[in-house]
């Protein structure tokens, strides 16, 4: 049974705190968020980014990183680049204890709303095809999965999902997959 309680304060459901998404505010990141943001890459993956691969991808001059911020405290991150005609996303992940209550939905549409019909009409990023999680959440939010890259990871030899979301009608039509063997005769 749901606990109300005042508006300063968490309403609690089954003892899992319910966020208010609504009050997040996203913003660009700034050099003191790194702690914080480091500690929700820390928590989110089995291979997080380095202090130092973040500054590096974020001194790139079409590198672009903002926050999630709800009550002065950072509870999720996404680093991207720009280019011509799309967005990539390099890195996104919402605080574990935050998951599930709108933030990233938020800070996915923050991203659509950058893209427009006469210059960048798609974002892209590839997601570990362990990451059942991300691939369920981009997809949920209009992403669909249209390659595989084989052993795409240096840390591993997994195979990742490269995902895009369109804004033309052709993203709509879903990926299938073409057998090649198929189109030789069994001699």
């Amino acid at each position: 049974m749901g606990l109300k309680r005042t508006s300063q304060q968490i309403a609690v459901t089954n003892n899992v705190p319910v966020i208010d998404a609504s009050r997040t505010q996203i913003r660009w990141l700034i050099r003191r968020d790194m702690d914080e943001v480091l500690s929700i890459e820390q928590g989110s993956f089995q291979f997080p980014w380095t202090e130092e691969e973040f500054l590096c991808c974020l001194r790139q001059r079409n590198c672009i990183g903002t926050v999630a911020e709800l009550d002065h405290k950072i509870v999720g991150f996404m680093i991207y680049e720009l280019h011509k005609s799309m967005l990539r996303i390099l890195n996104f992940a919402v605080a574990p204890e935050t998951c599930r209550n709108g933030v990233g939905r938020q800070m996915v549409q923050r991203l659509i709303d950058k893209l427009s019909q006469q210059r960048r009409r798609e974002i892209v990023l590839e997601v570990r095809e362990t990451n059942v999680p991300a691939q369920l959440f981009f997809g949920s939010n209009g992403f669909r999965a249209v390659t595989v890259l084989r052993q795409h990871y240096n840390d591993t030899c997994e195979d990742a999902y490269y995902m895009r979301y369109c804004l033309t009608e052709d993203a709509t039509i879903p990926f299938i997959p073409h057998n090649r063997l198929s189109e030789y005769d069994a001699a």
